[in-house]
């Protein structure tokens, strides 16, 4: 399914761990390392996809990941002519995406590469969040830093909510410890 510009509706998926580390999955049978993403099908959303192309491609669940943000509007690449199917050759362009952030909440072992009976990736790793500019194929790069420039904030967010939980807690800890402590008889 294209539309009229003749870009493929799509998604992308930025997998991050509680160290906001990347998932990066290595394309079966060739060394080339990416980020999840497939297509949109007819009738589907965007998250209804994400969700679909997270359990093929790696396995997890809806109940494995917390949705952290997602961009604004499609971003798009281009694929070289060389890179394109001959039956597809002047009516399409490229990948259009709306990319999604992730966390994961659930455990590495819930990652599963043969969840389907059409692996997509035949190994994975965690990366730096930034590291992937510097390796991902040179037609995808634009797209790749478009998805996290935008979303990098929702990072951040995520950090500080956390920090703030987690200083919250600690400060009815130590308030209770106080507490108890007031009510020991001198």
């Amino acid at each position: 399914m294209l539309d009229r510009e003749g870009y493929r509706p799509n998604v992308g998926i930025i997998l991050c761990n509680a160290k906001n580390e990347v998932f990066w999955g290595k394309r079966i049978r060739e060394h080339s390392w990416q980020f999840p993403q497939g297509g949109i099908k007819r009738g589907e959303t965007p998250e209804e996809a994400m969700y679909r192309e997270l359990h093929e491609e790696v396995g997890l669940r809806p109940e494995h990941v917390l949705i952290l943000g997602r961009t604004k509007g499609w971003l798009r690449y281009e694929v070289p002519a060389q890179w394109i199917k001959r039956e597809w050759r002047g009516s399409y362009r490229g990948q259009k995406q709306i990319w999604y952030l992730l966390r994961l909440v659930g455990r590495d072992s819930d990652v599963s590469l043969r969840a389907t009976e059409k692996p997509e990736f035949d190994a994975w790793r965690w990366n730096e969040y930034w590291v992937p500019l510097d390796v991902v194929i040179e037609f995808k790069r634009g797209v790749y830093q478009q998805a996290l420039n935008e979303l990098v904030r929702f990072l951040d967010a995520d950090r500080r909510h956390h920090l703030r939980r987690r200083n919250r807690k600690n400060t009815s800890e130590s308030d209770s410890h106080r507490h108890a402590k007031d009510d020991q008889p001198a």
